[in-house]
């Protein structure tokens, strides 16, 4: 069973348990109070004639009451140097409707902490596994590089200097960069012929 409910110059579709935003509503948090419907169904029949919809009672439990997001409200004029910044944020309330008619909102049990905590459970261990992982793959490489004998490191960096300094000897031996040209002639001063 759902009904469509006006409030605040708006209409909205709700069903017992539902939760929604309206327009500011004079009411204090934990409050029940009585929302006009204009449209009731019932799964078999529907009642279009507000008239007779608005005997149906719909109630609603005040969840809190906040304003919404700032919205920016921008003026501006071409050509005349009029600009205006503004920002507004509407007064909402949050409703839970706790009654369609005869149907009321049963809520669940709270069963959802325990499946929390057996999820956050296992992300923390699937967290002590990725670092104990990576642990184990870097003493493998150390103990790869422990393994090799010393003579051979040293005879391969000594074997590189020499071809880095024969490299810079081919570059040497190439054409120098082209140096910027800056001169300046003065107005005064004759070219001189050679």
């Amino acid at each position: 069973m759902y009904a469509i409910v006006k409030t605040g110059g708006k209409q909205y579709k709700v069903a017992p348990g539902d939760k929604i935003n309206v327009e500011k509503i004079p009411a204090e948090v934990g409050e029940t109070i009585a929302l006009d419907a204009i449209c009731i169904v019932d799964g078999t029949k529907v009642e279009a004639d507000p008239t007779v919809a608005a005997k149906t009672k719909v109630e609603a439990k005040v969840l809190n009451q906040f304003k919404d997001k700032k919205q920016l409200v921008f003026k501006f004029k071409k050509r005349k140097g009029y600009k205006k910044m503004q920002g507004h944020r509407q007064p909402l309330t949050r409703i839970q409707i706790v009654t369609v008619g005869s149907e009321k909102f049963k809520e669940a049990k709270k069963a959802a902490p325990k499946a929390e905590k057996k999820t956050a459970e296992k992300d923390v261990e699937k967290t002590e596994k990725a670092a104990k992982a990576p642990a184990k793959a870097s003493s493998k490489a150390t103990a790869k590089t422990t393994a090799k004998p010393a003579e051979k490191k040293t005879a391969t960096k000594a074997e590189k200097a020499p071809a880095k300094s024969t490299a810079k000897t081919a570059k040497a031996d190439e054409k120098p960069k082209a140096a910027k040209k800056t001169t300046t002639k003065k107005a005064d001063e004759k070219p001189t012929e050679e």
